[in-house]
């Protein structure tokens, strides 16, 4: 394997390389190409960001988040149809992150918010995972709840479409040029014939849109700040597969909590000047990581570094640790009830179909 593909391996594959290689000389060279490569994804991270804040304003950062992360996926994934439509699908995607978060946060109370959510994240999920393994979704459902989440108005959001138009742009040919070679009969017209409310793909499309805007929707209601992070771990939780789902919900609260709890001892053992660099530390923690566990853990890092100078220490971690808790309690059971809600619509179907063709 060559020191280029070895920096293409996820952490759990260099991972996986360096404990399987029982030549000394050799295991030191993965180790060392392991560390290179994390480092270097957080210099490259930290550079996207860094001229994203300056060429579209310090406000505007998230959004070299959302178009790096979204780069990062492109570059490994398609959306399992033509590649020159897929290039159409991102245009689609990144124009949806441009208007759906500034339009929920433009309505004038939390139900009208909850119809664009669902609108907005329906669409990306339809458009982004018509293979459900590819996880697609994921990022560009986060990327929507970020930007909702550090909303501009103004000329700070006209700097935010030309951001997300240059990263649409940028991703687009970089997707194309990694995948056109990938041949698929599936048009972009198929992502809706195939769309089907009895399949178990549709299903969760449902699910997971459903799951997340509903927790959104209550947890404005309620008048609760940061309503992004119930958003996220509710997504984080609510997988296409039941196993997947119960593993993530069982450790989503606990690995946050500790994760605010290391985040705390990092707040009294540094010096302040060290405080900004905590949210970095989170990122070269979460390079390091292969397991969702610890990727919990370093995530908090960034998350509470940025609220706890808009709400203070104390109240960002309780803040962080109630949202999650009640995010991903509210995730499973939902998970659950619409499942029993949709087995029971499908089998009064049923029997209404065998009613009909009996008379």
């Amino acid at each position: 394997m060559t020191v280029y593909q070895e920096l293409q391996l996820s952490s759990t594959g260099s991972k996986q390389l360096i404990h399987k290689t029982e030549d000394k000389k050799e295991k030191r060279r993965h180790i060392l190409i392991y560390n290179v490569k994390v480092y270097l994804v957080v210099a490259f991270c930290f550079a996207v960001v860094t001229v994203y804040s300056h060429l579209f304003g310090s406000a505007n950062s998230v959004v070299g988040v959302t178009v790096l992360l979204s780069l990062l996926v492109l570059r490994q994934a398609d959306f399992g149809i033509k590649t020159s439509h897929g290039v159409g699908v991102i245009f689609l995607i990144f124009g949806i992150l441009a208007a759906g978060p500034r339009l929920s946060n433009m309505a004038s109370d939390p139900v009208p918010a909850f119809f664009i959510n669902v609108i907005c994240i329906l669409g990306i999920v339809l458009f982004s995972c018509h293979n459900v393994l590819m996880s697609n979704q994921s990022t560009f459902v986060l990327g929507y709840l970020l930007l909702q989440g550090y909303d501009v108005t103004g000329h700070e959001f006209y700097l935010r479409v030309a951001g997300l138009a240059v990263g649409a742009a940028v991703c687009a040919a970089v997707f194309y040029i990694d995948h056109k070679d990938r041949s698929y009969k599936r048009s972009f017209a198929d992502l809706f014939r195939e769309f089907d409310l009895r399949s178990a793909r549709t299903s969760w499309y449902l699910r997971l849109t459903f799951g997340i805007s509903t927790a959104m929707l209550i947890v404005s209601l309620l008048n609760i700040p940061r309503v992004m992070w119930v958003g996220i771990a509710s997504m984080s939780v609510l997988l296409p597969f039941t196993k997947d789902m119960e593993y993530k919900a069982k450790r989503r609260a606990p690995f946050n909590i500790l994760g605010c709890g290391i985040f705390l001892l990092l707040y009294w053992i540094l010096p302040k000047s060290m405080y900004p660099f905590i949210g970095l530390l989170g990122g070269i923690g979460v390079g390091y990581s292969a397991g969702y566990e610890w990727q919990t853990v370093f995530n908090t890092f960034g998350a509470l570094a940025i609220a706890a100078s808009v709400f203070g220490l104390k109240a960002a971690i309780i803040l962080r640790i109630v949202t999650n808790v009640v995010a991903s309690l509210y995730a499973a059971v939902f998970d659950k009830t619409f499942r029993k809600a949709s087995a029971w619509l499908g089998e009064m179907a049923d029997s209404q179909n065998a009613m009909e063709d009996g008379i």
